[in-house]
């Protein structure tokens, strides 16, 4: 080694890999690349073309091993980075993102007598077609009074391992027998690069019901299913690994993809938003990090442990050691904008657009930033994608109040901007009320670019709010713990220090502003509890009717072929 040692940090999101090359000693990064996944989100098909019903999201995991073969190789290139100066890998990944493999790791999607078999493949963070199961999680764990479920706000969400897994066994009693292992994507990706499992502990944590070192007992498994009573000690139980430990070596095969040389680091795997806090350098208590995407996820650390209604989940360590991480989160952010531009927009805001060379949303918000606040008369209820936190519903739907024939495109687009505002600030209250004061935001995330967007959250929170100085946050805390899996640093506050990132109050509330949106959030709060908290219960109604429409209509599909 002739230079400054560097790290790869590789970021697994919901459409695209992101490689990262970074120099250990002041977290520079010297270059990067993206590699899209080629079949992208199965929502509605599988690549046989196979119908899906609603509310399933899939992947086919052949595309993350290309995110290993083109994107790191890329990022090295444009780094000008010299292989032997690597001495760590780090990844992290959506979650709860699900493998069902073999023994030795195999997809059963790449087995011939499961090719076509939806449940064989990666259930994706947003596959949510397992709300039954988690609805009868919920009820038995509070009938019981299982000590575990306050530690996820009192309800165990229908994106998490055991509902999944659940839904497998009583959908596809053939997958789950084939199943020897129920793996997370963050850990499936790490077996890929080492050629050994280790599970690590943060997901196990937030997204494996494991909390003061036990999972839920066989007697609650057998209760839900007599034969899924199991299922912890013969589908997902696995030695752990903490964060920031090595996994293992970089074997010949994944050094042949990457183009990195065998036997360096490669760290225990880890999840998008909790690599990003110390990337963001918010390793202290009161620091919230929003790391926005198509989805939002909030995570910060606290000195005591407390009972958040809502919240996803909080585990001793789970983000640094010594300090508990607590996790919550929106379904739906970026994916609500994307949604309404594609679905939405009249094709005269196309055309304007690309006469000015910019996209669409750059166009809507140009003209929303123009408005007063409250000028749109609307209200709107961001839960297209579900309800994460703090209701954990993924039942619920989207709602747009006030639009009258006068509302524009860029109305819609500012209501909803704001409404997942809304629903931040319903997390912020929720922790804040549960004794764990959020003292600081600070925005990670692609969706940092909008000034209007971020100047929207402060108001509505009232919060100052810092931005992470890293285009590739998760990425550059993947790579950070690489650098500690390498003996670079002794963990990973330290490695925090010298690595990470942030620029402190970019956007400061206005107090005016604060007090208008302050009006606004009290009718958001009206509508999130009357449609949200069982007042009205068409939400739920609808989706029935539909997801029964759907089936039918699948049905008759197959009975004319």
């Amino acid at each position: 080694m002739t230079n400054d040692p560097l790290v790869v940090g590789v970021d697994f999101g919901t459409l695209s890999g992101r490689a990262v090359v970074v120099r250990v000693r002041d977290g520079a990064e010297l270059g990067s690349a993206v590699h899209d996944y080629a079949h992208g989100v199965l929502d509605r098909a599988l690549p046989s073309g196979r119908a899906l019903p609603p509310d399933w999201a899939l992947q086919v995991p052949s595309d993350y091993v290309d995110v290993l073969r083109h994107a790191v190789p890329a990022a090295l290139k444009a780094a000008g980075a010299d292989p032997a100066d690597v001495i760590g890998i780090g990844t992290d990944f959506t979650a709860c993102t699900m493998v069902p493999t073999t023994s030795d790791g195999t997809p059963l999607n790449e087995l011939p007598e499961f090719a076509d078999h939806p449940h064989a493949y990666v259930k994706l963070w947003k596959h949510h077609a397992a709300q039954p199961q988690a609805d009868r999680i919920n009820h038995l764990a509070e009938l019981r009074g299982e000590p575990w479920l306050p530690r996820y706000g009192g309800l165990i969400s229908s994106e998490w391992e055991f509902a999944k897994g659940l839904q497998v066994l009583e959908e596809a009693p053939e997958v789950y027998a084939a199943m020897a292992h129920w793996v997370e994507a963050a850990d499936w990706i790490v077996w890929q690069l080492t050629g050994t499992y280790v599970r690590n502990e943060c997901t196990a944590g937030y997204k494996g019901i494991r909390q003061d070192g036990a999972y839920p007992s066989p007697e609650f498994l057998k209760a839900l299913n007599p034969d899924f009573e199991r299922f912890v000690a013969d589908k997902l139980d696995h030695p752990l690994g903490a964060l920031g430990d090595r996994a293992g070596s970089l074997t010949a095969q994944a050094a042949e993809w990457t183009g990195l040389r065998e036997g360096i680091a490669v760290a225990v795997g880890n999840v998008d938003a909790h690599v990003t806090a110390p990337a963001a350098k918010a390793v202290e208590p009161g620091v919230m990090v929003a790391i926005m995407g198509t989805s939002t996820c909030h995570v910060m650390n606290g000195a005591e442990l407390r009972d958040v209604p809502g919240m996803c989940g909080v585990v001793d360590g789970g983000i640094v050691p010594g300090l508990w991480g607590y996790e919550a989160g929106q379904s739906g952010v970026g994916d609500i904008f994307g949604w309404f531009v594609d679905h939405g927009v009249p094709p005269e805001y196309h055309e304007r657009a690309r006469e000015r060379g910019i996209s669409v949303h750059e166009l809507l918000t140009e003209l929303a930033a123009g408005q007063e606040i409250g000028e749109h008369g609307l209200i709107a209820l961001d839960w297209h994608s579900g309800n994460r936190s703090v209701l954990v519903d993924h039942e619920l739907s989207g709602v747009v109040v006030g639009q009258t024939l006068a509302t524009r495109a860029e109305d819609t687009y500012r209501a909803l901007l704001e409404a997942t505002a809304y629903g931040t600030r319903m997390i912020i209250d929720a922790f804040t009320d549960a004794g764990v004061p959020v003292t600081e935001l600070v925005i990670a995330g692609g969706l940092v670019k909008n000034a209007l967007l971020m100047q929207i959250y402060a108001d509505v929170t009232n919060l100052p709010l810092s931005v992470i100085d890293s285009e590739q946050g998760p990425a550059l805390g993947s790579a950070m713990h690489a650098a500690v899996a390498a003996g670079a640093f002794p963990d990973i506050v330290d490695a925090a220090a010298a690595m990470g990132k942030v620029r402190r109050a970019v956007h400061e509330p206005i107090p005016a502003n604060v007090e208008a949106y302050e009006r606004l959030f009290v009718e958001y709060q009206e509508l999130h509890d009357y449609f949200g908290r069982g007042v009205n219960e068409v939400m739920h109604r609808l989706k029935v009717m539909r997801r029964d429409a759907v089936e039918r209509k699948a049905a008759e599909g197959e009975a004319a072929r």
